[in-house]
């Protein structure tokens, strides 16, 4: 039996780790674009200089050797071929597999402003080869242009922090980390941030960037006019699946891959794990996927059932606030908040049942917050303050003396 693994992220590694585990004799062959193994978590401490290639590899150091993976790495599927169960290769090399897994992730999203496609010094960071041309640009950049505010665009920005540069990070919302935290949360890493020298432009976006004779951008002029110069940019405005390689195959699509529990394509044989299948993408989640789908690909039932994906945590400056759940409030919702010179929480409730929580500085309970929210458990039969409440506080014992879920 041979094994093809589209994709060497997380999904891609779990999936060939649980693949030989099932399959002890079968061939294993891994194919990526990138040439290391990495943690996109941690890009932002490959820009800072504070890790190398080596440092953002998460698997074990025999890896390869460990679960005889052939790892064919730098390379791109350029087409999939499901009746002769092939791949094409950009280089024009043809692989047979027996049963495939596509976890080829997702490529950053450039948005048509201006030339912003066009330019050569217009970078995402997603992949380590963004990060590697981002710190080669820098190198010779002073003032550095970040448009968004996420997670990504603060983890480019507090990465160049570190190497000197002139941040300026463009937002179109009234906050940065609209996504993730409310305008209070938001607000401390802003000032944080503001501390350390970055500029933030709210409520703005991006309208005019034109290349000039040396393809490079030199200026982006705002939705109100106001020009900001730029040596380097770098574009952080989310993500779309790389489905490329798809085109003619006939593999169903919606917003990524369509797969079902078993994480099965629409074509036996086939599978799709991690950030191509618009399910969760975050770290967890896509290494229980691929490991899902390598025992299915090997015969073994098992199903994902964690399709949950409401959770990020975030660390700047050593402050560390995870978020779980919805965080912007609707009509009906209770808002309920704690707050001290140490820590702010947010509690937002409907129904008596917890919607969403942000906690920032003491962060203790984020898991059980976060079972409160993914199973939707009433606290109604809690009386105590919600920020005290515990998992004791939804056990009883019965007559027997053995504990019991009150609900």
């Amino acid at each position: 039996m041979k094994y093809v693994i589209i994709g060497a992220g997380v999904a891609g590694v779990e999936a060939a780790k649980t693949i030989r585990m099932q399959d002890p004799s079968g061939e294993i062959q891994m194919l990526s674009t990138d040439t290391h193994i990495h943690s996109r978590c941690m890009l932002h401490k490959y820009i800072a200089g504070e890790r190398d290639e080596q440092g953002l590899d998460f698997t074990e150091n025999d890896f390869l050797a460990k679960y005889q993976i052939q790892w064919k790495k730098g390379v791109t599927a350029k087409k999939i071929f499901p009746e002769s169960k092939e791949l094409l290769l950009e280089d024009g090399e043809k692989i047979g597999y027996d049963k495939l897994l596509i976890a080829a992730g997702a490529d950053s999203f450039i948005p048509p402003v201006g030339e912003l496609r066009k330019a050569s010094n217009v970078y995402g960071l997603r992949n380590l080869c963004d990060a590697q041309a981002i710190v080669k640009e820098a190198d010779h950049a002073e003032n550095v242009l970040v448009i968004g505010s996420g997670l990504v665009g603060l983890d480019a920005a507090y990465g160049l922090l570190e190497r000197g540069k002139k941040l300026t990070v463009v937002e179109m919302a009234d906050r940065i980390l609209p996504v993730q935290l409310d305008a209070h949360a938001a607000g401390a890493y802003q000032e944080a941030f503001e501390k350390a020298g970055v500029r933030f432009v709210l409520e703005r976006k991006a309208s005019q960037a034109v290349c000039e004779s040396d393809g490079r951008i030199h200026k982006v002029i705002l939705d109100n006019g106001d020009q900001i110069p730029c040596d380097l940019i770098i574009v952080a405005a989310g993500v779309r699946p790389a489905l490329a390689c798809l085109e003619g195959s006939g593999i169903a699509c919606d917003r990524g891959i369509t797969v079902d529990s078993s994480l099965k394509t629409s074509l036996d044989d086939i599978y799709a794990a991690g950030d191509i299948t618009g399910l969760s993408g975050i770290w967890p989640n896509a290494a229980d996927q691929g490991r899902i789908a390598g025992k299915n690909m090997c015969g073994v039932s098992a199903e994902y059932t964690d399709t949950y994906a409401m959770k990020n945590t975030i660390n700047f400056f050593g402050l560390v606030t995870p978020c779980v759940g919805r965080i912007r409030d609707e009509e009906g919702d209770e808002i309920q908040i704690k707050e001290d010179r140490t820590q702010y929480k947010r509690v937002i409730l409907k129904d008596n049942k917890v919607q969403g929580i942000l906690l920032q500085g003491d962060i203790a309970g984020a898991g059980f917050w976060q079972y409160l929210i993914k199973n939707q458990i009433d606290t109604s039969l809690v009386r105590q303050d919600i920020f005290h409440i515990s998992y004791a506080d939804f056990y009883q014992t019965d007559d027997k003396g053995k504990y019991e879920w009150r609900q």
